[in-house]
Formats: structure tokens, sequence, C-alpha cells
């Protein structure tokens, strides 16, 4: 009998668009400039900030809500930001609403979900996902061509490029949450799907 496969805590769900406007699609990759340049001076200390919440983990046993706030809604912009790059969505990402873009992260209770121990090794036991990553953004950078053509010339992003595409943003999502966001003890899966 099939055993259905238990759903990881942190999830991602693109809304799918049945056409896509072909102008926005061919000058995508200038239209994009703007909006990286703010997410790239918004997020230059998103690192030191999970040192900090590792720190935090660690020596406290807290994760300080607005802290968590910060870093769920960068996450969004950021997720909004790789679908209108990879052509997944035609609106100009929002820097405050989520649009077509379902996040979820939950809040973690760190005395109860967390090992305070544990971002010490994290990013140690995330590398078998990091080199997957590696691979699989390749191909998403492939498949985003082939779907940049498509588009072009049917007005339509492939679904099953679409599908894949999300599942990579679903994966990295999972591992950046576990690494960086330290919002879970849960390793992540190695799937696509939800």
């Amino acid at each position: 009998m099939y055993k259905r496969q238990k759903q990881y805590p942190v999830t991602l769900k693109i809304a799918y668009s049945e056409t896509s406007i072909k102008l926005t699609a061919l000058i995508r990759l200038v239209l994009v400039i703007p909006i990286i340049i703010v997410l790239t001076l918004i997020s230059s200390y998103t690192e030191a900030l999970s040192v900090a919440v590792a720190l935090m983990i660690l020596f406290r046993e807290k994760y300080p809500v607005w802290w968590f706030d910060w870093n769920l809604a960068l996450t969004k912009f950021s997720l909004r930001i790789a679908a209108y790059a990879l052509l997944m969505r035609d609106e100009y990402p929002s820097t405050d609403a989520d649009q077509a873009i379902q996040v979820g992260i939950p809040y973690p209770d760190v005395k109860k979900d967390l090992n305070r121990w544990m971002p010490l090794v994290k990013w140690f036991l995330a590398i078998p996902h990091f080199i997957v990553l590696l691979f699989m953004f390749i191909a998403v950078v492939f498949c985003s061509v082939f779907a940049w053509f498509s588009i072009l010339f049917t007005g339509r992003y492939p679904k099953g490029i679409f599908d894949f595409v999300e599942g990579f943003l679903r994966w990295a999502l999972r591992v950046t949450a576990y690494v960086f966001l330290l919002t879970t003890d849960e390793y992540p899966p190695f799937r696509l799907g939800e």
C-alpha cells in the first residue's frame, strides 16, 4: 500500500498562469535589474543576521520574533524576484504584497522545536543539498531559456518546466530555512514536490 509522504514544514506554491506577456518576457533581464539592486542593498546584512540568530539559539534559546519576521519578509521578496526573473510570473515583484506566491515558514518554538547545538553543524549537513541544487540550478537556467523561447512563440510557459522550476525553488527554500533561517531542525527532503 502506498504511504503518503509527510509534508515538510516549509512550503512554497507559485500560481501558474495560462498566458505570459511576450513583450515583458523579451526584456525581462533588463526589467529585473532595479529590483535586484534593491534586494542586494536590503539583504547585505542577512549573513550577519543568520549568525546573530544562531548565537541567540545557541546561548539564549530564543529566536526573536522581529528577526523571524524580517527573515520571512526578505525570503518572500527574494522568491517574488526569482519567480519574475525566471519568467514564472508577469507582475513586477512587490516589496510587500505576497502576490501569487505562497510561502509557509512556521515560527519555531526554540526550546521545543530546535536543538540549540544544531546551528553549528547544519551548514555541514546540508552539503549534499548544495551539490544537488547546484546541478539543478544549471538545469533551471536551461529550462528558463527554453521557456523564454516558448513564451515568445506561443505566449505560454510550459507547465512541466514551470513545475520543475517551482520544485527547485521549493527545495532551495527548504534548505535555506534549515541552514540560514534556522527555523527548523527537520532535515530537508531530497524532492521537488510538496
